[in-house]
């Protein structure tokens, strides 16, 4: 095993946390699939016993016991941990203010996390998904006030189009408001769509990734290649409750993600990890300041998870992955890139340039 977690900035701030992120939406039972209290201590010890500062959490995760938990475990130790919740989506049905990307759902969402978690402040606060309906203007205003109020200290957005992003912390620095300095996305050897726009964006930006569904909703562990298909019903025959493919999992599970995953497996093999480490240990090579969320609803997962820290990919195999994965970038990116629209556009003298910048 090698030693602690080294740190990164959060962004082009100068809060420092750790290359590994602690995922909580499995923190609760609630759903009928979460990790029992004593369980989520379990995890969290050995997430901390690692060197992990940085626990992620949301105002809706198990209906607000995930936060609970958080709140005790970090107690009185509070002020060491970079702790980051989110907002958007409503905490009670039938309301149309409960959620939202507005003010009034902003304020009294922090308000009540606060609350769960038995602070008076979080380190990050995430604007979950972009709503489409507020305008960016009330949110980077809002979110400033929070920021001015000693409430939160920085912001970041989750699950939300490049162009809107840009824009926003545009805007913040025009009017020297708290710009997001962390990006919340889905990005795996599953899902790498965000290399077109997202995270080319997050680099230019400065701005600290935490990818979630890293392992891809389980179809990176293998664990879906040998399974029994699912009957007309939904069910599955004879597999345990814990590999049935809930509604998200079954939208993953298809040829192109299974032959993925068979040579994750394959190289983990060859490598001597598991598929959970090369999964990760590939997030891990990616350009930019990227820390992957670990998710976890047992003890020997996020132990698994946290071996990816002792994992390097040697070169062929990085390639091997990258080529099995590899994703179609489309128009603009193969147009721009066309070694025709780049001499063209140096006036023939492309071949000719000293320095070339990366796109």
């Amino acid at each position: 095993m090698s030693g602690p977690m080294k740190f990164h900035y959060l962004g082009q701030s100068g809060l420092r946390v750790s290359e590994l992120c602690l995922g909580t939406m499995t923190f609760g039972e609630d759903w009928g699939w979460g990790a029992s209290k004593e369980e989520c201590h379990a995890i969290f010890n050995s997430y901390v016993e690692r060197g992990g500062n940085f626990i992620d959490t949301a105002n809706g995760y198990t209906n607000g016991t995930s936060e609970r938990i958080v709140g005790g475990l970090i107690g009185s130790d509070r002020d060491r941990f970079v702790l980051a919740t989110k907002y958007s989506f409503p905490t009670v049905r039938g309301d149309p203010n409960s959620g939202g990307n507005h003010r009034k759902s902003m304020v009294r969402s922090l308000e009540g996390s606060l609350k769960r978690l038995g602070t008076d402040y979080v380190d990050l606060f995430w604007l979950h998904a972009w709503d489409f309906s507020t305008g960016v203007e009330e949110v980077m205003r809002a979110l400033d006030d929070l920021v001015r109020s000693g409430k939160v200290l920085y912001v970041g957005v989750s699950d939300t189009p490049a162009w809107i992003v840009s824009r926003a912390n545009m805007l913040a620095e025009l009017r020297g408001w708290s710009p997001f300095v962390a990006l919340q996305i889905e990005y795996s050897l599953i899902e790498r769509t965000p290399e077109r726009d997202l995270l080319p964006m997050a680099r230019s930006l400065g701005m600290i990734v935490t990818p979630w569904a890293v392992l891809g909703a389980g179809v990176l562990t293998g664990k879906y290649n040998n399974a029994p298909p699912a009957t007309k019903n939904g069910g599955t025959s004879g597999v345990p409750v814990e590999r049935r493919l809930d509604a998200t999992n079954s939208q993953k599970v298809n040829d192109r993600n299974l032959a993925i995953a068979r040579v994750v497996v394959e190289v983990a093999k060859q490598i001597g990890a598991s598929p959970s480490q090369v999964a990760l240990a590939w997030l891990r090579t990616r350009p930019g300041s990227i820390v992957p969320i670990l998710g976890a609803r047992r003890l020997d997962q996020i132990r698994d998870n946290l071996g990816c820290l002792d994992v390097t990919i040697p070169g062929e195999h990085l390639r091997r992955l990258d080529e099995a994965s590899k994703i179609d970038l489309g128009f603009p990116h193969t147009f721009l890139q066309n070694p025709v629209s780049s001499d063209r556009l140096y006036g023939g003298l492309y071949s000719r340039m000293a320095q070339h910048r990366e796109p």
